[in-house]
């Protein structure tokens, strides 16, 4: 669904049906070190989720391999499973104490992991469920099936997609609605312009983590300085709000562990850019 302005705010409406602020919560970081374990403080990684939540952000993203466990958990105990905020996770990778993200996507072990994640989020039906990443050892469309199987069961209302090619998106969409896409894009990197085209296509949500990735980049840091200090902003929120501007479709999901730093993210949604700040930023990688 294109994006419409709601009170001010821009808007998403992800599967068609639940209508989102468009920049929303990665729920990654308020896990251990390394995303493994339980976060030093248990109750300021709480208090950085219901901020976000009084703040308005009525979009959270996490995994089950955000801890693993530890993320959907601490969302269920800071906010629960309330009705006007969307929550969205993923299935799909195996963790270890090394910290290696490892993908499996065999059909059993996928729908044995909504299971955890419907427990661990303390709901009936998640929201939004993602196939984490493709993996070699599974083929992709069995992958996809599953998530459709869960869905068919009323365990997940739409299904999504991550780390994927516009070739994969297009077989999953023969087999199931695909409501968003999560690959890796910001504005210094943006090898997967041609999956957000397809997404713009089709309706599909693009939700780009890593948004802020390029901010200490030698290639991107100059010009993001360059506008940040124009319009009085970080250039964090610089390049939160290119990503806003660059598409209809982009749902960007900047995570942390701090208040203050939430708190900062989030003003990049009433940053404007002018054509010249577009130029300028357009201009760190200039591919269609």
């Amino acid at each position: 669904m294109a994006s419409d302005t709601s009170g001010g705010r821009d808007t998403f409406d992800i599967g068609g049906a639940f209508t989102v602020d468009r920049l929303g919560f990665g729920a990654m970081r308020v896990t251990g070190e390394d995303v493994i374990g339980r976060p030093a403080d248990e109750e300021d990684a709480r208090d950085v989720l219901r901020r976000a939540v009084d703040l308005g952000v009525d979009f959270v993203d996490t995994a089950d391999s955000y801890g693993p466990g530890v993320s959907e958990r601490l969302i269920r105990e800071a906010i629960g499973d309330p009705d006007d905020v969307v929550i969205a996770s993923k299935a799909g990778l195996l963790r270890n104490r090394e910290g290696d993200w490892l993908p499996h996507g065999d059909p059993d072990f996928l729908k044995n992991q909504v299971l955890c994640s419907l427990d661990r989020l303390g709901t009936d039906t998640i929201d939004l469920y993602q196939f984490h990443r493709p993996g070699p050892d599974t083929d992709f469309a069995e992958s996809v099936h599953a998530f459709a199987e869960m869905k068919d069961a009323g365990q997940i209302a739409h299904v999504g997609l991550s780390n994927v090619t516009v070739e994969q998106l297009e077989t999953a969409t023969d087999i199931v609605d695909i409501a968003t896409v999560q690959n890796r894009y910001n504005v210094g990197h943006r090898d997967d312009e041609a999956v957000l085209r397809a997404c713009e296509g089709r309706g599909v949500g693009f939700i780009p983590w890593g948004p802020m990735y390029a901010v200490d980049d030698d290639e991107s840091a100059d010009a993001l300085d360059e506008v940040a200090a124009r319009r009085d902003a970080t250039p964090r929120q610089v390049a939160l709000a290119w990503l806003l501007d660059h598409s209809d479709v982009t749902l960007p999901i900047p995570g942390t562990s701090s208040v203050d730093h939430l708190e900062s993210n989030l003003a990049a949604a009433d940053l404007s850019l002018t054509a010249e700040d577009m130029a300028a930023l357009n201009a760190i990688d200039p591919r269609e």
